[in-house]
């Protein structure tokens, strides 16, 4: 895991609740077992609302069943979790996050039988963010195992006349930057930021960008873009438009590129015309061929030439 890891924050959280939610849960099961009629922990007269439920004339005359389910839906499966989240295990992480799902349901049956209360409201909000803590410690650990290594791609800079330019945050985009350059032997440029974009504030702070549709300061271009024959830019969208970076880019390189080729990486299966359009625009050229990829947490799931290219081209 990488250092300052967002996936270790959000897995120790999990644990918080898997602890919090499971030891609550064997606590309360312990004490209904324990005196079924529910008078020591002041809940007997919990009971009549029990009686709108199935089967309420054999299961909920006291609280043994209810202290048998407690312990086993949320009490049990929880500390399963837990141990799982301490040994490490990708399953704790997805058990996790199930079984926030699973308190919530438990509440919204407390919700049927009981009027609004705090402690039953409150428990619904704490499964939720339990459920919503191991969704993003599951997408935080897929998105750290995500590794590109440039060794793994010998061909890159064998044609000086090509050039591939990228930026990439996660590395998904570099990812597909380095393929390029490697089948066509293009020499590669990375697009630095002088902005924050790591980590989860980098996050929102690039989609304020994105939103607002700004350029993002740039790194001065080391490369003579005029000298080559043709540049292929893979940039990633932000919230639906052009990256920053990627913006600031085009606008530095307008007028100097001969030729352009583009490859759009986003989470939407859809092409993202409008993004190549823009670059036309700034780039005041018309790109010969647009490469739309949808990739999810890493995943590369669908690629689509928006133009091809024509014999001439090729």
């Amino acid at each position: 895991m990488k250092k300052n890891s967002r996936f270790v924050k959000t897995r120790r959280a999990l644990l918080f609740w898997t602890l919090f939610i499971g030891l609550g849960a064997v606590a309360g099961a312990t004490g209904m077992l324990a005196d079924p009629t529910g008078k020591a922990m002041g809940m007997d007269a919990m009971l009549p609302y029990f009686q709108v439920l199935p089967l309420a004339e054999y299961l909920y005359q006291d609280f043994v069943f209810p202290g048998i389910a407690l312990l086993i839906v949320n009490g049990l499966t929880n500390l399963t979790a837990a141990g799982l989240l301490l040994a490490r295990k990708r399953s704790g992480v997805i058990l996790g996050g199930i079984f926030g799902v699973t308190l919530m349901l438990w509440i919204c049956i407390q919700f049927y039988m009981f009027p609004m209360n705090f402690m039953s409201t409150s428990y619904f909000i704490f499964g939720f963010l339990q459920a919503i803590t191991g969704y993003m410690a599951w997408v935080f650990e897929k998105q750290e195992r995500f590794c590109v290594r440039e060794s793994d791609y010998p061909n890159i800079g064998t044609n000086p006349k090509k050039l591939v330019v990228y930026f990439s945050r996660m590395g998904y985009t570099k990812k597909l930057a380095l393929e390029e350059a490697n089948r066509s032997g293009a020499q590669v440029l990375e697009i630095r930021s002088k902005e924050r974009t790591e980590g989860t504030l980098g996050f929102w702070w690039c989609g304020r960008f994105g939103m607002h549709r700004w350029a993002m300061p740039i790194e001065e271009i080391s490369a003579d873009l005029a000298g080559y024959d043709c540049v292929t830019i893979c940039t990633p969208i932000w919230v639906f438009h052009l990256a920053a970076p990627t913006r600031a880019f085009c606008k530095a390189a307008s007028g100097k590129l001969k030729r352009a080729r583009y490859v759009l990486v986003h989470h939407q299966r859809t092409s993202y015309a409008e993004a190549a359009e823009k670059m036309d625009e700034l780039f005041c050229l018309k790109a010969e061929r647009v490469t739309s990829v949808c990739c999810r947490r890493g995943e590369y799931l669908s690629q689509k030439e928006l133009r091809s290219l024509t014999p001439a081209n090729q």
